[in-house]
């Protein structure tokens, strides 16, 4: 009795003293000798100046690359599983879908990976491309990704990146827009390249990741795998070119989720200032991590990420999101996912992919139902209140016996080894970051940052459990708060300061490519000389120094009796219920309620359905029914209840979708963000008649 009433008290006595250190603790630091516009501007508590880099004599990429790989030579770096079988399997109702069984990571060390960027550098000298010609890399996140990107930055060859899922339309502006030379892709992009190659103006060249490419391809353009520009550079190798700080390492284009999308012009000391920030917040960050990189790399959180890696000698394995789980899409029944392969101790993510996370759990634990399910909501419950700071949750042995009874298995989905998640993108609810903390095991770092701040702007600390809040100012940068009357947001608001966004520092980028107008109306440099985004998201500064994010400009619409509704806002809160795969809220100036378009969750929806005894012939014939939409309209209102939103901020109609919205379709972007307008169009009818009825 004495041990276990040791193992509860002790554990209890050190948490509360952690605790009262942490409800103290100052992240962020008011500062008042700022330029620029006047506003509440905070620094991190660390760092009296915005960072630039973490090393007196290196300010480029490359320089830092090269650096690395020398010191962690023999270290496992890149790793990439084997294809041992594809498969295609027909289902029940005569879809097709090919299943891949993967084997073992197989890893390039810190060294030779070092030579393939070498060689491919002096590659593509041999083949024609010169370093004021842009390169863009339109693929999947994987091993042949990286290499090409830091190939290219020892040339001093500015990348243009691409997401793999872009339309033509906007592909087509990208490449044009650039005026690239040299495409970088695999063999899938590469057929969506050929349908478009009489609209592309300026490229010459095509470098395909994989061995085999259509053959077509070479009537068009000049087209050679990745293989034989490396033989080609190793058979003649070519001194580096490195570049300047100043100079502009690559020109990303943004998802485009409000038309085309914009190239955001990175230069080197603008990414390098986000990795040297970004190495002082995850603690014992270092070679004994592993890294699961499976979001887009043409997505700054990404590029960013994965940057940071191989600065400390971590090793990175590639996967995909259709293989990251023993259960995914693309893997074979019966084999392992790429968490499982790899068991990663850090990994980032969007969170709708965190959201999916918790809806797969919970959907597994309400189909088990009976003693099963009791456990895991009573152990659920216990490691909450401790967690929330209740003297009587589940603290030290407890915990122990229920990660080891109930979230053991929950953790093994993710590898088992996790230590570490790091969030952004957009903004995650606290429903799932608790869920995550305690099902998981491992804490959210989570992040604030834009692509045009190269991924910098906040970053919450190891220790901050606290949900809703993105953290402190990254070193890199400073964060102010402006003035937005029209909203209602003013910095003299108690009991917190609230505004505008803007955020200031080395990782600021130069503007948007070819765009000047739009640079200018965002960007400014005050009499200072410090860079400034403006960023239309609107926050509130809590008394420690974190921000919250509580509004955005350009999703506040204004009803009919004047009430003012933020979209964003209230899907994030109708997010929750076990019933919504997407939504989007919509309101109408000219109404005096919002109504809202939401995307069914396929198998909560069934699985009610069939507890009820009703009769369907197909998911959309479900959602179609009378019934199955009166019990997701009052889980939203259950949702809205929880999340405390107003009369007027709760959807008084709703469609049912039956389709899920994916990159494809076009009507999300590749970081999963709602296109609105691309919605709107295409459910325009639809909104009419949930005003109308």
């Amino acid at each position: 009795m004495i041990p276990y009433a040791a193992g509860v008290i002790v554990p209890l006595a050190l948490t509360l003293l952690v605790r009262n250190a942490k409800k103290d603790k100052k992240r962020g630091v008011v500062v008042d000798d700022v330029g620029g516009e006047p506003g509440h501007t905070v620094r991190n508590h660390r760092f009296k100046d915005p960072v630039s880099s973490h090393w007196e004599d290196i300010s480029t990429l490359p320089e830092l690359f090269e650096i690395s790989c020398k010191s962690h030579s023999d270290r496992f770096f890149l790793g990439t599983r084997r294809l041992i079988a594809r498969e295609v399997e027909t289902s029940e109702d005569g879809k097709v879908f090919e299943k891949l069984h993967l084997g073992d990571y197989e890893w390039k060390t810190f060294g030779e990976t070092l030579e393939a960027v070498c060689s491919f550098a002096s590659g593509l000298v041999q083949i024609g491309h010169k370093s004021e010609e842009r390169v863009a890399i339109f693929a999947d996140t994987r091993e042949e990704w990286f290499i090409a990107l830091q190939g290219c930055f020892r040339r001093n060859v500015t990348v243009v990146t691409i997401y793999s899922s872009l339309g033509e339309e906007a592909l087509c502006h990208s490449l044009n827009e650039t005026e690239v030379t040299t495409v970088i892709c695999g063999n899938k992009e590469l057929k969506k390249l050929m349908d478009i190659s009489q609209q592309l103006e300026t490229v010459k060249r095509v470098i395909c990741m994989d061995d085999e490419f259509p053959s077509e391809a070479s009537s068009t353009w000049t087209t050679t795998s990745l293989a034989d520009v490396q033989k080609l550079g190793r058979e003649s190798p070519v001194d580096p070119s490195f570049p300047l700080s100043a100079d502009v390492a690559v020109i990303m284009y943004t998802s485009g989720s409000t038309g085309l999308p914009k190239g955001v012009m990175m230069t080197h000391g603008n990414v390098l200032a986000t990795v040297s920030a970004v190495m002082t917040i995850v603690p014992d960050l270092g070679k004994r991590d592993t890294y699961m990189a499976y979001l887009p790399l043409a997505h700054i959180l990404e590029l960013a990420a994965e940057s940071v890696m191989a600065t400390i000698g971590s090793a990175i394995g590639y996967g995909s999101p259709l293989t990251l789980t023993d259960t995914s899409n693309k893997i074979k029944k019966g084999t392992k996912g790429d968490v499982t392969a790899l068991k990663p101790t850090i990994m980032t993510a969007v969170p709708a992919i965190l959201d999916r996370v918790r809806d797969g759990v919970r959907k597994k634990v309400d189909a088990k139902g009976g003693a099963a399910k009791k456990l895991f909501d009573f152990a659920y419950a216990r490691r909450l209140s401790a967690i929330n700071g209740s003297w009587f949750g589940a603290w030290g042995l407890e915990k122990l016996l229920w990660d080891v009874l109930v979230f053991g298995k929950i953790r093994a989905v993710l590898g088992g080894q996790l230590r570490y998640l790091l969030s952004g993108g957009a903004p995650l609810s606290g429903d799932t970051q608790r869920f995550i903390n305690i099902c998981v095991g491992a804490p959210i770092g989570q992040g604030y940052g834009l692509t045009e701040t190269c991924a910098g702007g906040t970053f919450s600390e190891f220790d901050d459990t606290s949900v809703g809040r993105v953290g402190a100012p990254l070193p890199c940068s400073f964060v102010k708060l402006i003035d937005w009357p029209e909203g209602g947001y003013l910095i003299s608001d108690k009991p917190m300061p609230r505004g505008e966004i803007v955020i200031g520092g080395s990782n600021i980028t130069l503007g948007y490519f070819k765009n000047e107008e739009k640079t200018k109306e965002v960007y400014k440099v005050d009499e200072k000389g410090m860079r400034w985004f403006y960023t239309g998201d609107i926050g509130q500064f809590h008394p420690d120094g974190c921000l919250e994010i509580i509004d955005r400009k350009k999703d506040i619409v204004k009803l009919q009796h004047g009430e003012y509704v933020s979209l964003g806002k209230v899907e994030a809160a109708l997010s929750i219920s076990p019933y919504v795969e997407n939504i989007m809220v919509h309101a109408d100036p000219f109404y005096s309620y919002c109504v809202a378009l939401v995307v069914a969750a396929q198998q909560t929806l069934e699985g009610w359905a069939s507890k009820q005894g009703i009769e369907f012939t197909n998911f959309e014939e479900l959602c179609a029914k009378e019934q199955p939409v009166k019990e997701v309209y009052a889980s939203l209102v259950k949702a809205a209840k929880q999340s405390r939103l107003e009369k007027f901020e709760i959807p008084a109609k709703i469609k049912v979708l039956a389709a899920p919205w994916t990159p494809e379709s076009g009507l999300v972007t590749a970081a999963l963000k709602l296109k609105r307008d691309v919605i709107r169009k295409e459910f325009s009818e639809d909104l009419t008649k949930l005003y109308a009825s």
